[in-house]
């Protein structure tokens, strides 16, 4: 690859407005292209016995640096777009969709606006970061160096490691609970069961970006089948009751709340998005990777979760399904509609292929968890990627079994509060990308990628990070906990943590990036 030839450029930062001077925020050099970047491998030389067995097994090598523009050969905006589709055509979007009618006491119309409106508000920016990969070849966490400071993106990376194994166990286990369902009283162990979702995992994720999307590609197409078949078997059972329309503040808050759960989800890819474009072509055709990725994403989380609450919606005029969804909660209740009076045999074929559709759901994250923790500590880029993503594997396999016999509920609630950092993430790339870089692609120096005496410091992304984590935790509205703005909305109160954790960080970050600037020049 070709050494780019760097103009020297000084920075006066004391007698102009960082707000309206682009060339007083970044070094920007406009014959700069990003496939020219220095991307000097981080894990193994070429001629390695390391790379030299992963080409013959043609898996990937690469880590975090960013994508030669040679490799970036994924011309496919099928890749792009069945990668969520899939990904979402689980049984945990499906379950997600179930909170409206049975725990926010929403009715089915209600519920069906909610998921529609915060599912759209949640797909924008996973496919905005989609753009990102195609256009710079760099990874998510590595491209949050540039938006949110390298500080910052340390902390990002951090919690990201976290939130990969964090879901991945949540899903597992759930998948894991339905699996122990069939054929009761012999049936599968819990361990085996989550052993059995984790090591297919390893199996896709370890050979990397190419087999990860393959699998993507068709891997939607039993679990579509199977809620063809729940949607005949509720049509057939007439249970259904779309209930009574409401109004006033409770419901609000009660909207608000499940709105929060169903943004928090969707958006939630937003942190790993980067990784999955980040082998296209930068002349790709943008508006095709926003809509490819937006409508793959969206269409299936509402597809999901709109049938979860349509099954939760037969409740009360099927006293078996009340207590079966009492007694094993959403499992109980799907296993109930494929199972008892109904397919018998192929019921419980059903629902062990639906819970392997939680395989689709966690490849993204298990992928993702080995570029989350290099990019979180130098040192850790001397491991290959998929030694990474088998240790990842190994710790979610771990707490899962654990999680499963004691403390499934606590790894719940402790994922929903992790995952309101998306939020604040947003808020922080928001303002960094659209209101300092102006929305140009070229004031990214990917050279600099790990130069940390070159990249953004991050002390202001630090700093709205804090700021957003107080907003979060006042307008968040959960079982163990209620802030004291979300107490005001309604009988019940109102979740607006996303809401304030964004709100909080944009504003904190818009008000000291340019100090940071002005002092430190970077």
């Amino acid at each position: 690859m070709k050494d780019i030839e760097k103009e020297e450029q000084v920075l006066d930062v004391t007698n102009s407005d960082p707000y309206n001077d682009e060339k007083n925020l970044y070094l920007t050099n406009s014959n700069y292209t990003p496939s020219t970047a220095s991307s000097k491998p981080t894990t193994s030389s070429p001629n390695s016995f390391y790379t030299k067995i992963m080409k013959y097994l043609n898996a990937e090598t690469i880590g975090i640096e960013p994508i030669p523009e040679e490799l970036k050969t994924d011309n496919s905006i099928m890749n792009a777009s069945t990668m969520w589709f899939s990904a979402n055509m689980d049984i945990a979007s499906f379950a997600l969709g179930a909170l409206g009618p049975a725990i926010f006491d929403l009715n089915f119309g209600t519920s069906i606006l909610t998921i529609v409106f915060f599912s759209a508000l949640g797909a924008i920016p996973v496919a905005w970061f989609s753009l990102f990969g195609a256009e710079l070849g760099m990874r998510q966490m590595v491209l949050s160096r540039y938006l949110t400071g390298n500080l910052a993106a340390r902390l990002f990376s951090l919690f990201n490691c976290i939130g990969c194994v964090g879901w991945a166990t949540v899903n597992t286990i759930a998948a894991a609970e339905l699996i122990n369902m069939v054929n009761r009283p012999h049936n599968c162990p819990p361990w085996a069961s989550c052993l059995i979702l984790i090591v297919a995992t390893i199996i896709v994720t370890f050979f990397g970006y190419k087999i990860v999307h393959l699998y993507e590609k068709w891997s939607w197409v039993p679990n579509f089948a199977v809620f063809l078949v729940i949607i005949a078997r509720l049509k057939i059972n007439n249970d259904f009751e779309g209930g009574i329309w409401t109004h006033g503040t409770t419901t609000a808050g009660n909207v608000l709340s499940f709105g929060g759960s169903i943004f928090g989800y969707v958006a939630g890819w937003a942190t790993y998005a980067a990784d999955f474009t980040s082998y296209m072509p930068r002349n790709f055709n943008k508006s095709k990777i926003f809509a490819g990725v937006g409508f793959g994403l969206y269409l299936p989380i509402c597809f999901t979760t709109i049938l979860g609450a349509a099954c939760t919606s037969c409740l009360k005029k099927n006293p078996v399904y009340q207590e079966l969804y009492d007694n094993d909660g959403f499992g109980g209740l799907v296993y109930g509609i494929l199972v008892v009076d109904s397919l018998h045999g192929f019921g419980q074929f059903c629902c062990v292929v639906l819970a392997l559709s939680t395989i689709s759901g966690n490849i993204p994250n298990m992928y993702s968890i080995a570029l989350c923790t290099q990019a979180f500590w130098e040192p850790l880029t001397k491991i290959p990627r998929p030694l990474l993503t088998i240790a990842g594997n190994g710790i979610t396999l771990g707490i899962s079994i654990a999680a499963y016999y004691r403390f499934t509920t606590f790894m719940s609630n402790f994922m929903d509060a992790i995952g309101y950092f998306v939020g604040v993430y947003l808020g922080i790339c928001v303002v960094e990308h659209f209101i300092f870089r102006r929305n140009k692609f070229s004031t990214y120096d990917v050279s600099i990628w790990n130069k940390f005496s070159e990249l953004p410091i991050g002390l202001a992304g630090v700093f709205a990070i804090f700021t957003g984590g107080f907003g979060v935790a006042v307008g968040m509205d959960e079982g163990y906990w209620c802030g004291e703005i979300a107490a005001m909305i309604g009988e019940d109160g109102g979740d607006i943590g996303f809401e304030l954790g964004f709100g909080f960080s944009f504003v904190i970050y818009l008000i000291f990036r340019p100090i940071e600037m002005k002092y430190i020049g970077r």
